[in-house]
């Protein structure tokens, strides 16, 4: 009997599977670019991840390899680059959060309350091209504007007074972090602030009309109708930034890495490349990876389970 229900039950979900997909077939077609690339670039590299456990051998291989465990890990644990990139690594992220992630949700919330719509389309265009300068092209400007004595803009910083007359804004340690992330902040929150926008578009105009009638200003309006109407969607993209806590991008911090400002420069992505690829330290190289992103997938975890508590809205 049991198994006549078995039978039954399986058959009854076949057929609801096949009934779903021959409704829903055109949207797997247009889904399945997406999954053949998560699929390839993101799921088939995980087979190397066993590359950290193992004695890497260019005659035997990722697999060939003899195992060590937890060699390498304790390995970076110990060494005395540990806590200066997993701090320059937290610190830069951190920053850059803190400083990056309302810049967009301001931006968005302000353009929104725009009423001319040419003035409106002429500032969306203006603060999205920024984003579409490549890293290289955008560490160069960073290099000319601020350089040394010739810098149009760090001439500027400190005839005002921000910097000091006699400090390299390019070689300071004390510059390098606000340097990096208020270029990233600008080039990147008019693009960020897009799906912003497109949430508040689906506001009620009828609210708007209410909140005159009730002598509501424009900050009171943003406050009490704007940032209520994008929060499910704040939490959902702060979320996902905390499962990137550690992972500054390599590109523009490689770029803007030099000598002197090294010592607050060098984070985890940069050190993983200097000693596992330069070095051909392959293993020990992904055995910092691999760590890294557990810290990511950890920070991940805990700010779904704090946003599902707090608001009600969370990835899972």
């Amino acid at each position: 009997m049991a198994k006549n229900n078995v039978s039954v039950g399986n058959k009854n979900l076949s057929f609801r599977i096949k009934k779903y997909l021959e409704h829903n077939w055109q949207l797997w077609i247009m889904l399945l670019p997406a999954i053949v690339y998560i699929f390839v670039f993101c799921y088939v590299p995980m087979y190397g991840v066993q590359l950290a456990f193992r004695e890497y051998s260019f005659k035997t291989g990722i697999t060939g390899g003899k195992w060590v465990g937890f060699k390498y890990f304790q390995q970076y644990f110990t060494s005395n680059m540990f806590w200066p990139t997993l701090r320059n690594t937290f610190v830069i992220s951190f920053t850059s959060i803190v400083v990056g992630f309302p810049a967009p949700i301001i931006l968005a919330m302000i353009i929104n309350q725009l009423r001319n719509k040419k003035w409106k389309r002429v500032v969306q265009t203006t603060v999205y091209i920024p984003y579409f300068i490549s890293v290289v092209v955008m560490v160069s400007m960073i290099n000319v504007l601020f350089q040394n004595n010739s810098g149009v803009i760090g001439n500027l910083l400190k005839s005002i007074g921000l910097v000091a007359e006699n400090v390299n804004i390019l070689g300071s340690a004390k510059t390098f972090v606000p340097l990096y992330v208020l270029t990233g902040v600008w080039q990147g929150m008019g693009w960020n602030s897009i799906i912003y926008i497109a949430a508040l578009s689906s506001v009620d105009t009828q609210l708007y009309d209410a909140c005159k009638i009730d002598g509501a200003n424009r900050w009171q309006t943003m406050w009490h109708i704007d940032f209520p109407a994008i929060l499910p969607t704040i939490m959902i993209l702060l979320i996902m930034n905390m499962g990137n806590v550690l992972s500054v991008g390599f590109d523009k911090v490689y770029l803007m890495q030099n000598s002197l400002n090294l010592g607050v420069s060098q984070v985890i992505s940069t050190y993983v490349y200097n000693v596992g690829i330069k070095s051909s330290q392959f293993s020990f190289g992904t055995a910092v990876g691999l760590f890294n992103t557990l810290v990511n997938f950890i920070f991940l975890i805990i700010t779904n389970w704090i946003s599902k508590k707090t608001t009600g809205t969370g990835l899972m």
